[in-house]
């Protein structure tokens, strides 16, 4: 007989593997199921965010391209996307498509690493539910203050914060060998890359892939 938890189990982690780097069908499975569930997340961020008209803004990590898709219609300057996943890129030129060919949007595959950006492009620079991957934080962290603008704003949201002695989040930390920073992690982290101004905002929520209780945090840095 089949135990229906551990398929159950088996087959969320699957999908889950593909948060990292979204690829194939189960990557596309879960670019759609993050450009729903994250909803409530970026719409709570984003209050905690002032944004112009004329702001020209860079989401890291875009994913689907549903937030490269909000700014569009917050700024009327160009917004631009990247994301190291190719599938990713992809479905957000899809779902920006007309913006994209009337050039008021440019999405690109590359990485945080090494951003093809030059030095004080942009005033706002978003990183919704990917810092968690980043490979060198405080570095990568360096590299997107060389892309701001003096006194552009640096914008992190996270859906989940370290909670202790938690079995299901330490195994998700193993299984996509990621990173889950504090709030007084994340504001360390920001000063020695040499942001200022650090601002964080918590809420208690639910995670969107397991309904577990989970912390959103959303943090706000200067250049």
């Amino acid at each position: 007989m089949i135990d229906m938890a551990k398929e159950e189990k088996y087959l969320n982690d699957k999908l889950l593997l593909n948060a990292r780097k979204p690829e194939g069908k189960l990557g596309g499975e879960l670019i759609d199921h993050m450009n729903e569930n994250h909803e409530g997340l970026a719409k709570w961020s984003v209050s905690h965010l002032d944004i112009s008209q004329s702001d020209i803004i860079l989401d890291i990590g875009c994913g689907g391209g549903v937030n490269v898709r909000r700014f569009l219609e917050m700024t009327d300057e160009k917004v631009y996307g990247i994301d190291y996943s190719s599938l990713a890129v992809e479905r957000s030129k899809d779902l920006n498509r007309e913006s994209v060919e009337n050039g008021r949007c440019e999405i690109i595959e590359g990485s945080v690493c090494d951003l093809p950006f030059e030095d004080g492009s942009f005033d706002i620079v978003t990183a919704f539910e990917t810092v968690y991957f980043w490979p060198d934080f405080v570095n990568d962290l360096r590299e997107v203050r060389r892309v701001l603008k003096d006194g552009g704003i640096f914008f992190i949201a996270n859906e989940a914060l370290p909670i202790e002695r938690d079995t299901r989040q330490q195994e998700l930390i193993e299984l996509l060998d990621m990173n889950i920073y504090s709030k007084e992690q994340l504001e360390d982290y920001l000063q020695e890359a040499d942001f200022r101004q650090v601002t964080c905002h918590i809420k208690q929520s639910k995670d969107s892939f397991t309904g577990d209780d989970a912390s959103w945090i959303c943090v706000k840095a200067l250049k």
